[in-house]
Parts: C-alpha cells; sequence; structure tokens
C-alpha cells in the first residue's frame, strides 16, 4: 500500500514538474496601432519572435488597436493579467505617474535617448519604479521621435519670439504647462477640431506632436515647423509580470531580449521615418527649424525650473530627484 502510494506521490510530483508554461498562449496587444501600422507590425514582429525562439512552447495571439476594447480598457485587461505583452500609450488617467513619459528635457537626442531608455537606463529603471507597482514590467521605448511646435503665421525660435503665440496641446499634464513655460499661450483643443481652428485663427498652430502627424493631417494650413525637442515622444514595451513568472527563465529572457531587438529597430527606423516626414513637409512648402543646443539651453532650462516642480504632486519627489540627477 505504500508502495503504491509513494508510485502515486511521484506520478503527481512528476506531472507538477511538467512546465506549466509547455504549449502556453499569451495574448499581446496594442492601443494604438492597426494592421500593417508601423506599431502593428512591431507587435506581429515581437509575437513571431517569441513564437520562433520559443521552440513552439508559446504560442502568440495578437491584437490590434480596438479589438478588445478602447485604450484604458485594454490597459484594465493588461494590468489584470487578461492581456500578458504590450505595446502601449497608456493614460495617466490610470496613475498620475505615469506622466513622467510627457517629461520635458529629459533627453535631448536619438543617442542618448536609446541608451536612456533600453534596459539599465537610466530611464528605464525609474519607469519601472512607476510601472512595477502597477504589476507590470517596463522593457523600452517604442519612439514615435522628438515634439516640436507647428504653426501658421509666426514662429518662434526663443522665448521672447513665442509670446503672444497661441497653440493648440493636447489636454494631457504637463504638456500644456511645457508650453506655457516656452512662452506659449495654449487651448486644449479635440484632435478632430485641430485643423479647423488652425484655419479659422483660433490658434496659430498645434504643439506637442512630432512632425508626422502635422505634416499628415493640418500641413494645408500650416508655414512653420520648430524642432523644439521638449518632449521625446513614446509608446512602451511592458509585459504583465504575473505572467513573467509564470514563465521559465529562458522564456523571460526571449520575451526581454526580443522586445529589446523591437526597440532597437524602432529607433532607426522611427529616426529614418521622422526625417522623411521632414523631407516632405519641406517639400510641401513647410519651414522646418532644427533648434541647435545653444537655441534650446535656456528654453530647457526654464521648462525644467518650472515645469518639474510642478509634477513633483503626481510623480513624487523622488522620482523627480531621480530624474533631476540623471538628466544631462
Amino acid at each position: 500500500m505504500l508502495k503504491t502510494i509513494l508510485r502515486a506521490t511521484a506520478l503527481t510530483l512528476s506531472i507538477a514538474a511538467v512546465p506549466a508554461f509547455a504549449g502556453t498562449t499569451l495574448k499581446i496587444a496594442t492601443d494604438s496601432g492597426a494592421v500593417g501600422s508601423p506599431s502593428g507590425e512591431a507587435l506581429a514582429a515581437w509575437a513571431q519572435a517569441i513564437e520562433e525562439g520559443s521552440n513552439g512552447e508559446l504560442d502568440v495571439n495578437i491584437f490590434y488597436q480596438n479589438e478588445l476594447g478602447g485604450q484604458l480598457e485594454v490597459f484594465d485587461l493588461f494590468v489584470a493579467g487578461e492581456v500578458d505583452l504590450m505595446i502601449s500609450w497608456p493614460s495617466t488617467s490610470y496613475d498620475k505617474r505615469i506622466g513622467i513619459l510627457n517629461t520635458p528635457y529629459m533627453v535631448t537626442s536619438w543617442e542618448e535617448a536609446f541608451t536612456a531608455y533600453k534596459p539599465n537606463g537610466w530611464v528605464n529603471e525609474t519607469l519601472n519604479v512607476v510601472f512595477n507597482d502597477l504589476g507590470l514590467t517596463y522593457y523600452g521605448a517604442w519612439p514615435e521621435g522628438f515634439a516640436g511646435v507647428a504653426t501658421s503665421g509666426a514662429y518662434a525660435t526663443s522665448l521672447e519670439a513665442a509670446e503672444g503665440i497661441k497653440v493648440r496641446t493636447p489636454p494631457l499634464f504637463p504638456i500644456p504647462q511645457i508650453l506655457q513655460s516656452m512662452g506659449y499661450q495654449t487651448a486644449s483643443i479635440d484632435w478632430g477640431e485641430v485643423f479647423t481652428s488652425i484655419q479659422t485663427g483660433v490658434v496659430s498652430g498645434d504643439a506637442g506632436n512630432v512632425i508626422y502627424w502635422d505634416y499628415e493631417y493640418f500641413r494645408d494650413v500650416l508655414d512653420y515647423y520648430v524642432r523644439t525637442k521638449h518632449i521625446f515622444v513614446t509608446g512602451n514595451l511592458l509585459a504583465n509580470s504575473e505572467t513573467l513568472a509564470g514563465l521559465t527563465q529562458e522564456q523571460r529572457t526571449l520575451i526581454e531580449e526580443s522586445a529589446v531587438e523591437i526597440m532597437a529597430a524602432r529607433f532607426e527606423s522611427a529616426r529614418a521615418e521622422d526625417q522623411k516626414y521632414v523631407d516632405l513637409a519641406i517639400e510641401s512648402g513647410m519651414e522646418y527649424f532644427e533648434l541647435s543646443e545653444e537655441q534650446i539651453a535656456p528654453i530647457q532650462a526654464k521648462v525644467r525650473a518650472e515645469v518639474w516642480p510642478q509634477m513633483e504632486a503626481d510623480v513624487g519627489k523622488e522620482i523627480m530627484d531621480l530624474i533631476r540627477e540623471r538628466a544631462q
């Protein structure tokens, strides 16, 4: 009888020892990107790398923009573990500390950004403080590029020149505060009304976007684009930490390394894509200004001095002190 019990126990233990992650299906999603879009293609590439690298142990189901619901709904599913991996642009309405993504002048060059956002980079470590509290693991950035100010009739390459120019900003803290610190007047206007607002003179332009959006949607009513670099616009490569805990170390490493490869590839393609739209904007008749380090310096100093303290209430003094210590 004892031998039978021992055999049964051994069998149970051997079954338990079979990894629960063998044949595991993961759900990967994005809140911003349809099939064939740059972020959609990156999502598919990440899924393919995981499936091929795991030798069939991991299957990945892909869900594109709106297939699981709106932005907040998908992020809710993600935090709850119903979605395992994401390329996400999470809202600060979920956790105000996510506003760290909009911290002005954390980085000012593509090279500096890649170093800061990759694993073991200082921005990466800072973001993980926030995302870990939500049960998420941050791998790195999915960059769009550096933001600028696109205007009609007048433009500014200095704090003084911005006075009297009114621009539309997204209603996301601290973006309006950043532009106000830069000398602009601001108005929060729904995206669908921006074209008409510029056309009718309600505002002189759009602020807070990479040049793609201003060229693609508003080039007929814009004259200038000034690359102020006040924000490095980026999505996020993330994983649900509880999901990761249920995988082998090899599988966790595979997911992280493939995420970093996606990030590195995107840094290259985003930079090239951004330059393509600079060229297209110039061809369409827009004047483009890339501010020098000397021109950015006084803007950067003023914005950091005025906006960073305002962020402490949402982000926390500890995180802002870390940013002050690490940012160049």
